[in-house]
């Protein structure tokens, strides 16, 4: 049971409507509708910040499902487990970015395991990202793929504390494909 009510077309505020207008928007969307005045900015930094970009789709949902999974937000780990399938990670990669297998058995590529590993760095630990961090990530990957990749990471954050703090729910219809797919 959510900590906070889930708006909807008929509950949300004049302000807000337009986020309910083509049906229901998810929970994200439904708690922030409760204060519209931060509904828009805070879903105009989060949808580029997850959106496609030049890292590419792939990526940015190894980072989302990665730092969701490093900060135990069950939510966004349910949510992002279908769409990383549906950007064609497979479920050995799902299982690996989740921490459930061994990450270099899933990931072959020395450029994404180093992705994985700035990830890492930025998600589930403090302080400055270690040198030889930073070097294996920057043989691989431009300086502004990696500032992309952070800020993805960041925004990830932002919305696993938002969506585990107010015990957003996962939505039936994600529950029954990660039961069908194996990975409930």
């Amino acid at each position: 049971m959510p900590r906070v009510e889930l708006l909807d077309a008929e509950t949300a505020p004049l302000s807000a409507q337009q986020y309910f207008s083509g049906g229901d928007p998810g929970p994200i969307v439904a708690a922030l509708a409760t204060v519209p005045e931060l509904l828009g900015p805070a879903l105009g930094f989060v949808g580029p910040a997850l959106g496609a970009g030049a890292v590419g789709v792939r990526i940015k949902e190894f980072a989302i499902l990665r730092t969701s999974a490093l900060q135990g937000c069950s939510y966004c780990i349910n949510a992002h487990t279908t769409v990383s399938l549906d950007v064609g990670l497979t479920g050995h990669e799902v299982r690996a970015l989740r921490g459930e297998t061994a990450l270099e058995e899933a990931f072959v590529l020395a450029a994404e395991r180093a992705m994985i590993g700035w990830i890492d760095a930025l998600a589930g630990a403090t302080g400055a990202i270690p040198d030889d961090v930073w070097a294996e990530a920057r043989a691989h990957w431009a300086e502004h793929e990696l500032v992309e990749v952070a800020v993805t990471v960041g925004a990830t954050m932002f919305l696993n504390r938002f969506a585990t703090g107010l015990q957003l729910p996962t939505s039936p219809q994600v529950l029954e494909r990660l039961t069908a797919e194996g990975l409930s």
